[in-house]
């Protein structure tokens, strides 16, 4: 087997040794080498399709932070789950017994695309596919900036370990453990490349407020005009979707750091939902399904015509597409813009309550943030079947170290600032709740979008709506006034209300953390859930 870049780097910093290493490997190399070693299969037009097994999403409770000194007072613990400094240790020392005599390959990347905030990762994988998946989603050093290379924080990631939870003080056999004082992360039992990923967000989230920047799990588009919007939003959302704008350039997708200069994106790449992707309304990310090199986790394929069925959810409902950045026709190259003119918080209501679009004041914006409302979509994370109301505070909980008010101190900052508009957008249900409703049109979604970010939809007329307490428009062009008001949608206006009522007691209820953390006036954006 031939190898791509030779260094004279090795692992001895971390105390591993014996392992056979591949250093900086190309695309093409990695490609070749999990199609030879069998981990992937060649669709038509060249992506290479995986299957991940039992693990299909996210493994969230089977993430730990270890507790030490320096996490201590640092890290949200009413939300991370800790791991002691011991099990850690015991945890690292059978993944280095682990890595002796395995061949893995080391990839030296940034997250970051702005040059005075990003981070040095060094990404150590058993999978070849795993090593195009990860080279696809963070930033690729040029041939100098390899030269001088130096980890911030190095990601160990070994599908095949399988922790011991007596011996390591975990849960399963499935391990995500993070070690900020040694800048480590350590990942087995488990093969959705996602993982590696979040991982990377999870420890600039944890750097970067420390520098007055806000880390956001959010995707990024810009107009001809320099107009930068934001959208927030859990998987499943419509982040990918809604920021693939044929009309605006792309900064990325999914993670992304606002410093005083401006926004920047973590990743290089984008790491799409596939299930029921639609050549119609998304053609930009379809297209990508058919380009050399993309990765396709449990997307089925049929075997003789290598033909994907994007609608078949036999393999899992949470199946992704990895792919670099540039594979999207009006992306950015730099992945770096100015101040927003729009933030649009996305949320998937299961309910079937929430307008399409409404306008929010900062106030409510903060309190928004703070409350993260969507619901988790099926499959985004293991065991999760169908959509169910939740709570994530600033629409990315899973990934925030650090206590939701300090993110919120950020934000309530930045969005200080003149000429920027906040909306609250529901991509989720319409006309009753999920099993009865239907899902929102992302015909609909668009429209109103292009409304806002044009500037138009801030001069329309607006109503209030008697339980949240914000601003919805009454008309705009192209959209049948009847979804704008989603209590005309429903059979029964009571039911509606009911329901209305319902979710606004989850909210006062779920906020009730965070009272104490903000100022009146994000207090008194909550809505009236008895009124």
């Amino acid at each position: 087997m031939a190898d791509g870049q030779i260094t004279a780097r090795d692992l001895r910093d971390l105390g591993v040794s014996g392992a056979h290493l591949h250093y900086n490997w190309t695309e093409e190399a990695l490609y070749e080498e999990a199609v030879r070693r069998g981990e992937g299969r060649v669709a038509k037009g060249g992506a290479l399709v995986v299957e991940t097994g039992q693990h299909t999403g996210r493994s969230a409770r089977d993430k730990f932070t270890v507790r030490d000194a320096t996490t201590e007072n640092t890290v949200w613990w009413d939300f991370n789950e800790s791991m002691s400094p011991a099990h850690f240790k015991a945890l690292w020392d059978d993944v280095r017994a682990h890595m002796a005599g395995r061949e893995l390959f080391v990839h030296e990347l940034f997250g970051g695309a702005d040059p005075a905030h990003r981070l040095p990762v060094r990404v150590v994988t058993e999978l070849a596919w795993h090593g195009l998946f990860i080279r696809h989603l963070l930033r690729r050093p040029d041939l100098g900036e390899l030269a001088g290379f130096e980890a911030g924080f190095t990601i160990v990631n070994l599908p095949s370990f399988e922790a011991d939870p007596a011996r390591h003080g975990v849960r399963s056999k499935t391990a995500i453990a993070v070690n900020f004082a040694e800048r480590l992360v350590v990942i087995g039992g488990t093969s959705y490349a996602g993982e590696t990923k979040k991982s990377v967000f999870t420890i600039l989230n944890y750097l970067l407020p420390e520098k007055r920047i806000m880390p956001m799990h959010c995707s990024v588009n810009v107009g001809e005009a320099g107009d930068a919007a934001v959208f927030f939003g859990l998987s499943g959302t419509g982040k990918t979707t809604l920021s693939a704008d044929p009309k605006r350039v792309l900064i990325g997708d999914d993670e992304h750091g606002w410093s005083p200069d401006g926004l920047f994106n973590f990743e290089g790449g984008c790491y799409a939902k596939m299930i029921r992707l639609s050549a119609e309304a998304e053609p930009q990310i379809h297209a990508t399904t058919r380009m050399w090199g993309t990765v396709l986790e449990n997307v089925v394929m049929d075997p003789v015509t290598r033909d994907l069925d994007l609608d078949d959810a036999s393999l899992a409902e949470n199946s992704r597409g990895a792919y670099p950045l540039h594979y999207i026709p009006n992306a950015c190259d730099k992945n770096v813009c100015g101040h927003p003119r729009n933030i649009v918080m996305l949320t998937c209501d299961a309910f079937g309550v929430m307008p399409p679009i409404a306008r929010l004041t900062p106030s409510m914006a903060m309190y928004h943030f703070l409350s993260g409302y969507t619901a988790k979509v099926a499959g985004t994370e293991k065991g999760v079947t169908e959509p169910s109301a939740t709570f994530s505070t600033c629409f990315g909980a899973p990934f925030m170290p650090r206590h939701p008010a300090e993110y919120g101190a950020l934000l309530k900052d930045l969005i200080a600032q003149p000429g920027v508009n906040c909306w609250l957008v529901n991509t989720g249900w319409t006309g009753g709740p999920y099993g009865a409703g239907e899902r929102m049109p992302i015909k609909v979604t668009r429209a109103l979008l292009n409304a806002a970010l044009d500037g138009s939809l801030a001069e329309a007329q607006m109503r209030i709506d008697p339980v949240f307490g914000f601003a919805v428009p009454v008309s705009v062009p192209g959209v049948d006034p009847k979804l704008l008001d989603p209590r005309q949608t429903w059979a029964n206006p009571s039911d509606y209300d009911a329901q209305a009522r319902k979710l606004a007691d989850m909210f006062v209820a779920n906020f009730e953390k965070f009272e104490t953390h903000v100022d009146e006036g994000v207090r008194a954006a909550a809505p009236k859930a008895r009124g």
